[in-house]
C-alpha cells in the first residue's frame, strides 16, 4: 500500500509564499522550506521539477498578491500614474521582501517591468488611457519619466532613506506628472 501524502503542493507553496513574505526569497531552499513546512526535502521534489519551478511558482503567486493589494489600495487621486505609484511605494514599505523579490530582481525572464505592473488588472493600460484622455501626446514617455521616480522612491523606502508620507507622496507625484506633461 501507498503511503498517505501528508504535504500537498499547495501547503509547499503557502509555506514558499510565506517564508518569501517573512524572510525573503533567499531563504527559500529545498532544505529550509521542508523545515519550515515541517517535512523532509522529498516532497517538494514530488510536487515541484526543481527548486526554481518551485520559485516560479512563487512569483506567480506574489505578483497575484501584488495585483489584489493595487486593486485594494485607495485611490484617492484623479493624476494618472499617481494612484499606481502610491501603492507601489506602499507596497515596498508594507512588503518589503516580497517587492524586493518582484521588482528588484530577475526572477523570471518572462515578465519585464511594464508586465509586472500592469499585471492581471491592466493597471498601466489604464492609467495611460487616463493621460491619454488628458490629451497627453505621449503617455509611455510620461510613464517612463514617472516611473523612474516612482520606483526610486520605492527602493529608498527599502533602505530607510525614504521619509515623505503619503500626503506628501501624492503631492510630490502629482506636481512631477504636472511638469513633464507641460514639456
Amino acid at each position: 500500500m501507498a503511503r498517505k501524502e501528508s504535504i500537498s503542493k499547495e501547503d509547499l507553496l503557502n509555506a514558499a509564499f510565506k517564508m518569501t513574505k517573512e524572510q525573503g526569497i533567499e531563504e527559500v531552499t529545498a532544505r529550509k522550506l521542508a523545515s519550515f513546512a515541517g517535512c523532509s526535502t522529498q516532497p517538494i521534489f514530488r510536487n515541484f521539477e526543481n527548486m526554481e519551478d518551485c520559485i516560479n511558482q512563487v512569483f506567480e503567486r506574489a505578483l497575484a498578491f501584488f495585483d489584489n493589494y493595487y486593486e485594494n489600495y485607495y485611490k484617492g487621486s484623479h493624476v494618472p500614474f499617481v494612484n499606481l505609484g502610491l501603492s507601489y511605494i506602499a507596497f515596498a514599505q508594507e512588503e518589503s521582501n516580497l517587492f524586493s523579490f518582484l521588482f528588484t530582481k530577475n526572477v523570471n525572464a518572462d515578465y519585464n517591468l511594464y508586465t509586472k505592473l500592469n499585471g492581471r488588472t491592466g493597471a498601466v493600460k489604464t492609467e495611460m488611457s487616463l493621460a491619454k484622455s488628458e490629451g497627453v501626446a505621449s503617455p509611455e514617455a510620461i510613464f517612463m519619466k514617472m516611473w523612474m521616480l516612482i520606483h526610486g522612491a520605492a527602493c529608498m523606502s527599502l533602505t530607510g532613506d525614504y521619509d515623505l508620507s503619503m500626503a506628501e507622496t501624492r503631492i510630490q507625484l502629482e506636481e512631477a506628472y504636472k511638469a513633464f506633461v507641460k514639456r
